[in-house]
């Protein structure tokens, strides 16, 4: 496809994208959901057939994906969080991938490899859905980190495991020992990759004043950590998430300053939402509704054997997690369990299927109409389902609580900005202090009204579980303020190590204590 008719092409989707993001929201249905939908009927207005390129959407839209949500997300909070994912994402991962292998092994009769190739496909999540709908109904804070922290994860998790199976095809054999071996040395290998390119970014970021360089430096960083990791045999995908979570908790600190905040802000939430809007219209473009009529059953039995496989592995381990951290309540548990839909990884995966692989165009045809299947089934109706599971009940007091806190965080920000304006001779003083008076009444304001809630008595109003959840936010911030102070204490060699272990352990028992939030 020349350039020409790639620009028209680009203009259909994005006048089709225009449509679905106002059709969407009028009937309420999920953005992603409407894309896919969208592009099933439209591959016949194209002069010519596109459809998603696996090598497109692993070198390119995959990183700008998984780095974008990986400089969103807070270290403290996954932290927190780690290990729910780290179960779900590692050991749940492979088991549903077994699961599902051993059901479409016996139950389409497939041979052992492009089962397993199937298993690892159909067990990786993609719950760009789920977050959609949590943007829109807000659920406990916990449980929002749990799946963007899931997603994260098993992507990485799901790339690895199909290079390995990949290998297995390519080689004709490899042991258990060397399976093992091969998989640590492609996680742990990405791991290294990604935080020393990670590190190596934030000393060239700090000495940047320049915003736009600043993106471009992100943008190298995302693609070129991708890059390296292949090039050197480890997982790129790994690599991306570790350089993102360094950058993105380290490089961006305090001292940044407002204006490339905002700008790396925009850029990468403008960056995915728009990888996001093609892949899903692609994947409509991409799905033949004759091949999946002709495979329908075949694709039945593989929904029901994906959702067997999440069955057992989410409801297992998330009720185990009480023995190693905070319950997951069973409500949290059942919508995990119905977020459990595939997109864009998946179709790529099963685009990058060796040609000479027997029966691939059935296998593609499968995935393509699991994916098509859960978009639909389960994307149409997760936001009845968030409802339906009051996970989305927010109090009177909580919202005016979060309005309150909101005020204060941007006044305390200005003022900051003031200061730093006022030192860098730009503000001439009496500006300076009209200004920040204004800002200071704001601040003054909404400081008192909340000490007044928080102080309440008892009889004075029903406590509401939403204020709890929200002290307990406040509180598991300062305890891990606490925790971060002692080990830079312990770091210095200000406090001995005795002291520190002793109190870091009643602080962390502290933070078990907390309710869920």
């Amino acid at each position: 496809m020349n350039v020409t008719d790639l620009v028209k092409v680009s203009i259909i989707l994005l006048l089709v994208a225009t449509g679905v993001a106002l059709l969407s929201r009028r009937l309420r249905v999920p953005y992603v959901t409407g894309l896919v939908l969208a592009g099933l009927p439209i591959t016949e207005l194209l002069s010519r057939r596109i459809g998603l390129d696996p090598a497109l959407v692993l070198n390119l839209f995959l990183p700008i994906l998984i780095f974008e949500a990986g400089i969103n997300t807070d270290v403290s909070r996954l932290r927190s969080t780690f290990k729910p994912i780290a179960l779900l994402a590692g050991p749940g991962a492979l088991v549903s991938s077994g699961i599902i292998a051993v059901l479409l092994k016996f139950g389409l009769g497939l041979e052992w490899i492009p089962a397993l190739f199937v298993g690892v496909i159909l067990a990786n999540t993609d719950t760009v859905s789920m977050i959609a709908v949590f943007k829109e109904i807000p659920v406990p804070a916990r449980l929002s980190s749990i799946v963007e922290g899931e997603t994260l994860f098993n992507d990485a998790a799901a790339l690895v495991a199909f290079n390995l199976i990949f290998q297995v095809y390519a080689t004709g054999s490899l042991t258990v020992i060397e399976g093992i071996q091969q998989l640590l040395f492609i996680a742990i290998g990405g791991g290294i990759v990604g935080g020393v390119l990670g590190y190596l970014c934030i000393p060239i970021f700090t000495r940047l004043d320049d915003p736009l360089g600043s993106l471009l430096l992100t943008v190298a960083l995302a693609l070129g950590t991708f890059q390296v990791g292949q090039m050197l045999g480890v997982s790129g995908a790994v690599a991306v998430v570790i350089a993102a979570l360094i950058f993105g908790n380290l490089g961006l600190s305090a001292n940044t300053s407002a204006s490339t905040k905002i700008t790396l802000s925009s850029f990468w939430e403008y960056a995915s939402f728009t990888v996001n809007t093609f892949i899903f219209l692609l994947i409509g473009l991409e799905i033949n509704l004759v091949t999946l009529w002709m495979t329908l059953p075949a694709i039945l039995f593989a929904v029901l054997a994906f959702q067997i496989g999440r069955i057992v592995t989410v409801y297992p381990l998330l009720t185990g997690v009480r023995w190693i951290d905070r319950a997951i309540p069973l409500r949290w548990q059942h919508l995990m369990f119905f977020g459990n839909i595939k997109g864009s990884l998946s179709m790529a995966l099963a685009l990058s299927l060796p040609t000479t692989l027997p029966g691939r165009d059935i296998l593609i045809a499968i995935v393509f109409g699991c994916v098509l299947v859960s978009l639909i089934g389960q994307g149409l109706s997760l936001p009845w389902l968030v409802k339906r599971l009051n996970l989305s009940q927010v109090s009177a007091d909580q919202h005016q609580v979060e309005e309150l806190q909101a005020q204060l965080i941007t006044g305390k920000a200005a003022q900051d900005e003031l200061d730093s304006l006022l030192k860098s001779g730009v503000l001439p003083k009496s500006v300076y202090e009209e200004m920040r008076s204004s800002y200071q009444v704001r601040i003054a304001g909404a400081e008192k009204t909340l000490r007044e809630f928080y102080n309440r008595r008892p009889e004075e109003s029903e406590p509401q579980s939403g204020d709890r959840q929200k002290l307990d936010t406040i509180r598991r911030q300062l305890l891990l303020a606490e925790k971060g102070a002692l080990n830079e204490a312990l770091r210095k060699r200000i406090l001995s190590e005795g002291i520190v272990r002793g109190r870091i352990q009643v602080i962390d028992q502290q933070l078990l204590q907390l309710d869920d939030n």
